[in-house]
């Protein structure tokens, strides 16, 4: 087994994802491949699991040169105990906590400096796996200036995120410069894909994407299957580096899928999405400009 140091020197060519949680698991996965495709790094399945077996996590999650995991409130925990290490309290992270975070209206008596379950709890957030040998600056990072969560970096490769979707896409994002200078094939060079829209649910087309898969699979094209949730169609992906033969097999999976190749994906939503989206979004819009005068007399 590579050393922490040696691991976070290798050049990245793969990435391998492991979503603890079932309720972040497509949310996170799709977010993941994305980024991944994005940057030219071939992905390794996304796998779902609750982290009851450290060993298990252990040899998941060392194969690949720059793992990740979205984590819920015991991902900490077991890792740590898979790789031996302490907990540590990061006193930057804890300062930050306190620093960014806002007041929550089912704690109005909560207090930083006294001792409570609220607090102890918000403690467990920030008590990482430390290595006392290594640089504490090496084993965590803060990708977003206003978010006081970490990216713990355990062994030297094995990333640590939140499993909150939006929280974990924007710390993802902000990992970006940090990686790119590790990168075998910076910026996916080379890399084509095709998207396809379909109606149909990934557990009605599974069977014939798994085939399609077998079949491609020497010629270099990966398939994917990404449910969109809220929406009535979903993306199946074609990935390769021969824009000629993706461009020959397309029509017979758009056929196969009862889909259509699209550019962008959501492009061929219900215009009722897309107008339900818009109100959604004029909504936000106009609660955010009424809140400001509100805001200027609190201050006041």
């Amino acid at each position: 087994m590579k050393t922490a140091s040696e691991n976070a020197a290798r050049t990245i060519h793969t990435a391998a994802c492991l979503i603890i949680g079932d309720e972040t698991k497509d949310t996170n996965s799709h977010c993941f491949a994305k980024w991944c495709f994005d940057l030219g790094i071939r992905r390794h399945r996304a796998d779902v699991s609750q982290p009851s077996s450290p060993l298990t996590l252990l040899a998941k999650l060392t194969f690949h040169p720059a793992p990740l995991t979205s984590h819920d409130d015991i991902t900490y925990q077991s890792i740590a105990k898979a790789f031996g290490l302490p907990l540590v309290l990061h006193q930057q992270a804890f300062e930050l906590m306190k620093k960014l975070s806002r007041q929550h209206p089912g704690q109005p008596n909560f207090r930083w400096d006294e001792d409570s379950p609220a607090l102890r709890a918000k403690l467990r957030m920030v008590e990482i796996p430390t290595d006392p040998s290594r640089s504490l600056a090496e084993q965590a990072v803060f990708p977003c200036e206003d978010a006081w969560v970490p990216v713990a970096i355990v062994n030297g490769n094995v990333h640590i995120l939140p499993g909150v979707p939006k929280l974990f896409e924007k710390l993802l994002q902000g990992l970006t410069p940090r990686i790119l200078p590790r990168l075998s094939d910076p910026r996916g060079k080379g890399i084509v894909r095709v998207s396809i829209s379909t109606p149909m649910p990934e557990s009605a087309i599974a069977a014939y994407l798994t085939e399609l898969a077998a079949r491609v699979q020497s010629r270099g094209v990966k398939v994917g299957s990404y449910p969109r949730w809220g929406k009535t169609r979903n993306t199946v992906t074609l990935v390769g580096r021969d824009q000629e033969f993706l461009n020959s097999i397309a029509p017979e999976v758009a056929q196969a899928v009862n889909g259509k190749v699209v550019q962008t994906e959501g492009e061929d939503d219900d215009e009722s999405e897309k107008d339900k989206d818009k109100e959604e979004e004029d909504a936000a819009k106009e609660g955010k400009a009424e809140a400001k005068p509100h805001e200027a007399d609190k201050r006041k």
